[in-house]
């Protein structure tokens, strides 16, 4: 599909690593934000699920009993996430063009994806699909490697790899949000738990990285072996903590 963001392109080769290395967002990230919005409705809210990937978000919030519709560009990825949700679930499309109709859906969230969506027609096109009194939220999963002993050799070398980034060099969302209008003021809900990890968890977590995956495959294989060697000489936890940020606005009237 067209229009995407090269590095956003590069997650259709490594779908298979994202899914065995991404983390799994908790029910209670799932229950915070259903809470602060009031989405335990009957019959269930609608909600829409924008870049979807594998489906990691969406899995947790059917699993809270909202009714999710998946968005996802990328077939590789929609193949998983058909594949997780249910195909009835799952459509082919864009934030810059959401195959839904207009004021469809109660929440729109975006997990770990807002930063890949060219920003005014996205936020015009969430608008438009949002209910009244409807709410976007962008998610942001931070895994804390802190208290392994490989995490400090392990930042220095990536931070010298990778190359400019949406998300690490653009604007802060809530920033971005409050220049193209239509949107209340911003709140923020960090949740905190603990995940089982492994060191073939952490490989596959970073191979699944844009950056990494979109190396030609000389430099991709040889910092993947940096990044084995690295992991695979220290020590770690069994579980390390993954901090879910929830960045919640309203569509103003």
């Amino acid at each position: 599909m067209s229009g995407l963001h090269p590095l956003a392109e590069s997650f259709a080769s490594v779908a298979e690593e994202y899914e065995r290395g991404r983390p799994d967002y908790p029910q209670a990230a799932v229950g915070a934000l259903a809470f602060e919005l009031g989405l335990l409705t009957d019959p269930p809210a609608r909600v829409l699920d924008l870049g979807a990937g594998t489906g990691k978000l969406s899995r947790a919030l059917i699993a809270g009993g909202l009714n999710v519709i998946a968005v996802e560009p990328l077939e590789p990825l929609r193949t998983l996430l058909s594949q997780m949700i249910g195909a009835d679930r799952v459509l082919a499309g864009t934030a810059e063009a959401i195959p839904l109709a207009d004021q469809s859906v109660d929440l729109v969230t975006a997990a770990d994806a807002f930063h890949w969506f060219d920003h005014g027609p996205a936020l015009a096109e969430i608008r438009r699909v949002l209910r009244p009194g409807g709410a976007l939220c962008v998610v942001v999963m931070v895994p804390d490697w802190s208290g392994a002993t490989w995490a400090h050799e392990l930042g220095q070398l990536l931070s010298g790899r990778r190359p400019s980034h949406p998300f690490f060099d653009g604007p802060p969302w809530h920033e971005t949000v409050a220049a193209c209008g239509g949107f209340g003021p911003h709140r923020d809900i960090r949740v905190t738990t603990h995940e089982p990890t492994s060191p073939e968890r952490i490989e596959n977590h970073l191979a699944s990285m844009s950056w990494l995956a979109g190396l030609d495959e000389g430099p991709r294989a040889e910092l993947k072996a940096q990044i084995s060697a690295i992991v695979r000489s220290g020590e770690m936890p069994p579980a390390l903590p993954q901090h879910v940020m929830l960045g919640i606005v309203r569509k103003a009237d």
